[in-house]
């Protein structure tokens, strides 16, 4: 691969623009393979090296791997020719490569949305062979009682007769609840608990695997996925 300049390899992760990265580069705030540079026009392969800015990991030319806090009102989708989508945060570097979301959080839904451009990651995460729990929290018209907590842990049967895998209900508070699932219907915690006359007025994802939302992400902002919680997603991903 030919040698690229380090300010393009860090603009290029759409983590900033070249000028700023310049900056970044001149202020001794950069490094790679854990030495300082400070000249913008050192070249690197950049599928060689590991390039840091203040200590955190630039995506290089591999896949993108991405964590946002979803704001209600956008779409879980790439484009949209009425509505905003998630990909509309995203800088256009990363939209350039091809980056999508994981799944699909309705467009009132709030919380984690992993964004990726690596289909074979995105596959595993969504298939339910894999088992990868998704933790939710809701706030809902009704009290849970035990026998709701039992009908998610049996499996519960949808209104339309949709069977769901057995999940897992935890009540919160009087209105507030927590429902893990290992799979991805579509609407399907909301069917789930209007299924035991819980309707949902508020959803919120808070976790996927053992990845949970980081709270310093405020709605609608999202960073780059470390190679530890890509692990945390799915545990042995990164030895394939």
């Amino acid at each position: 691969m030919p040698l690229v300049r380090l300010d393009k390899i860090i603009a290029d992760t759409g983590a900033c623009s070249r000028s700023q990265a310049r900056d970044r580069i001149r202020r001794g705030t950069v490094a790679v393979d854990g030495r300082p540079v400070t000249d913008p026009a050192a070249r690197f392969d950049p599928g060689q090296v590991r390039v840091t800015v203040e200590g955190e990991d630039m995506a290089g030319p591999g896949h993108l791997y991405v964590m946002l806090h979803k704001p209600a009102g956008l779409l879980s989708a790439t484009r949209d020719p009425r509505r905003p989508t998630v990909l509309d945060l995203m800088p256009e570097p990363w939209r350039r490569r091809g980056l999508f979301p994981v799944g699909r959080l309705d467009r009132d839904t709030r919380g984690l949305l992993l964004l990726t451009d690596d289909g074979a990651f995105a596959h595993r995460v969504l298939s339910p062979k894999s088992r990868v729990p998704k933790l939710y929290q809701a706030q809902v018209r009704g009290a849970p009682r035990q026998e709701d907590v039992e009908a998610f842990a049996a499996g519960l049967v949808l209104r339309d007769g949709t069977q769901c895998l057995p999940a897992r209900l935890e009540p919160v508070s009087e209105s507030l609840v927590r429902v893990e699932v290992f799979e991805g219907k579509y609407h399907q915690v909301k069917r789930m608990l209007a299924a035991r006359n819980m309707p949902v007025t508020a959803l919120t994802r808070l976790r996927i695997g053992g990845l949970w939302l980081d709270e310093s992400l405020a709605p609608g902002e999202y960073r780059l996925l470390t190679p530890e919680e890509l692990e945390r997603v799915l545990p042995g991903f990164l030895s394939k």
